[in-house]
């Protein structure tokens, strides 16, 4: 314990409050005014203060009305109805020029246009296609409709609406319908997200689109896949997506910062088919919808505008809870969320171990027979860049997605050949000493180790170095084996587990292994992500066959957390990150499948004396 001399003057911040990831993480909704008719389904647009709400449905989904209502911030006034009743419209714009546009009113799907003046309604040119349940936003005069249900099919048309026709433009990536948009973006600037990809039956998405102008982009999904949901927002990197059903009835909150969705806070209400508005991200509306009936209830989102940004490591006194806190970033309490696919599936592929949780490198494998295929990871989507020279599996891999490293292997005979990736081919490189199968860990195409493995006799404890020209064999494992998980740098490196089953952990420091705390469970295998200090060891084989089974190091200990979807094992490098920023991928089973494992920084109370 530290002498009150060392720490006397040490000062700490005080707040009244906990600090947050962001204003909007910070959030919270508050109920506001009900609506005059409960309904779901309806079509509106506006800010949080001043808002509108027209058509929808009632009773059955199908049970339309032409009530229009406009909020103030505090409660709800009928006004001037719409000329066609009808429900699954959509709607944007504000309560003095705002449009109403689709929907559906027995027996059929509409393509009727509605412009509000502000006393007015007044039917305008019609929608090129007939849609309904579609995701929508903009102004009167620079608005857009964005996928939905046509007559005869899940649509992934836009159209855009200038103020006095609607024009269709670039198809969305994703079909969908009962998706929701950023509400207050311009056309050019929006986000798309969510929905159902199909109707029979219904397949939830979290899909997510950005759009510029004249193209549309994949961006990171949801975390929970969703549809019926209410959107607001005023850019493509700013976006709030609440309530839905996924696939029940749902009161999440998700917040889009142009990179990620973080959840913040829920609904008080879980319910679905809701009117969302807002002008940002920090200041929205979600008013009506069905819980499981037809619901009037509005509820306002707001974000502190002075808030105390959040920082790992940060220390203070909350005064309104009398406890002094920390900012910390519990792995234990992360989550593993979906990710794109890989193009091709496989397994017994090799990565670069150095990578991140947006930059990943896979290269060879089985696939299902051996390949040289390589594959790019953004953050978002897989790419296939330029392939390896021989086809090999079961190989040792290193380094980063501009400077990588594959080494060993089978082809199928044992090789100790490597090749060197620059970020766009691979050229040869120096041999290792001994042909085998191995596994590998360092930073880049110059600096990464060799560990173990199996030699055309045996397994091995060999360990070779590599320095940009030639292998060199440094100090064995304690324990012989193949297929280990290794994680850290040339000189701080983590060996877990392996080929035969066995728990074994060895610490590399540079010059000598020793033998440190073993794996809850004998295995080999998995996926590795991290360092040598933090690091998760992810699936794997274990007897008798493949686990979902997640560990975590913390430097000392290891400790169970989330598991990953499948059991599933790659019997290679295929992981990257961090332990509080994982991607995993390929594999058996579903040898195409990409996760990410993120840990959120929370606020931590201190115990003190």
């Amino acid at each position: 314990m530290s002498k009150y001399k060392e720490i006397k003057g040490f000062k700490v911040q005080t707040l009244a409050s906990d600090t947050a990831a962001s204003a909007v993480a910070g959030g919270s909704w508050a109920s506001g005014g009900a609506l005059n008719t409960a309904r779901g389904y309806g079509a509106g647009g506006g800010t949080q203060t001043a808002s509108f709400l027209a058509t929808g449905g009632v009773g059955p989904a199908t049970s339309g009305t032409n009530a229009h209502e406009q909020y103030n911030g505090s409660s709800w006034t009928e006004t001037t109805e719409v000329n066609t009743s009808r429900s699954y419209a959509g709607g944007f714009g504000t309560t003095s020029a705002g449009i109403v546009c689709g929907g559906y009113n027995p027996p059929g799907t509409l393509t009727i246009t509605e412009l509000w003046n502000g006393s007015a309604w007044t039917e305008v040119n019609d929608m090129n296609t007939a849609t309904q349940r579609g995701a929508l936003g903009g102004t009167s005069t620079a608005g857009f409709s964005a996928g939905g249900y046509t007559p005869s099919a899940i649509d992934d048309k836009m159209e855009t609406w200038d103020g006095t026709s609607w024009t269709e433009t670039t198809d969305m990536g994703t079909a969908r319908f009962y998706g929701a948009a950023s509400s207050n973006a311009p056309y050019t600037a929006t986000i798309v997200f969510a929905g159902s990809s199909d109707d029979s039956p219904f397949t939830l998405t979290g899909n997510a689109e950005k759009w510029n102008g004249s193209a549309w982009t994949e961006v990171g999904n949801l975390n929970d896949d969703r549809d019926e949901l209410g959107g607001a927002g005023a850019s493509q990197d700013n976006a709030l997506a609440f309530a839905g059903f996924a696939p029940s009835l749902s009161a999440k909150t998700e917040s889009w910062d142009g990179t990620s969705w973080t959840e913040v806070a829920d609904l008080s209400t879980a319910r679905d088919v809701v009117n969302g508005s807002g002008a940002s991200s920090s200041s929205a509306l979600c008013s009506g919808g069905f819980n499981p009936g037809a619901t009037g209830a509005t509820e306002e989102f707001t974000a502190p505008s002075d808030f105390t940004q959040i920082n790992l490591g940060q220390v203070y006194y909350n005064s309104g809870s009398n406890a002094f806190k920390v900012t910390a970033q519990p792995v234990p309490g992360g989550t593993w969320a979906s990710a794109a696919n890989l193009n091709t599936a496989g397994t017994n592929a090799a990565g670069a171990t150095a990578g991140t949780q947006t930059a990943a490198l896979i290269f060879a494998g089985d696939r299902p027979s051996r390949v040289t295929a390589t594959e790019k990871y953004d953050g978002t989507s897989w790419t296939t860049v330029n392939a390896m020279s021989t086809g090999r599996n079961n190989l040792g891999g290193a380094g980063i997605t501009t400077s990588a490293l594959g080494f060993g292997g089978g082809t199928p005979s044992y090789t100790n050949a490597t090749e060197e990736y620059d970020g766009t081919n691979w050229t040869s490189g120096g041999n290792l000493n001994t042909a085998r199968q191995t596994t590998g860990a360092g930073a880049s195409n110059s600096s990464a180790l060799a560990v173990g493995g199996y030699d055309p006799s045996a397994v091995t404890d060999a360990v070779e170095q590599y320095n940009g020209t030639a292998w060199t064999e440094i100090a064995e494992i304690n324990t012989a084996r193949y297929i280990i998980n290794n994680t850290g740098t040339v000189t701080a490196m983590l060996g877990a587990g392996g080929q035969p089953h066995n728990a074994s952990v060895e610490s590399w420091d540079g010059t000598s292994w020793t033998e440190t705390t073993d794996l809850g469970t004998a295995k080999s295998g998995g996926y590795n992500s991290g360092t040598q200090g933090a690091t998760l060891y992810s699936g794997g084989n274990a007897s008798p066959g493949n686990i979902a089974n997640v560990e975590a190091w913390d430097g000392s200990s290891w400790t169970e957390i989330a598991d990953i979807s499948s059991s599933r094992n790659v019997g290679g490098n295929c992981g990257a990150g961090t332990a509080s920023a994982a991607i995993i991928y390929a594999g058996t089973g579903p040898g195409n499948l990409t996760e990410e494992f993120t840990a959120s920084v929370t606020n931590k109370t201190i115990t003190v004396s």
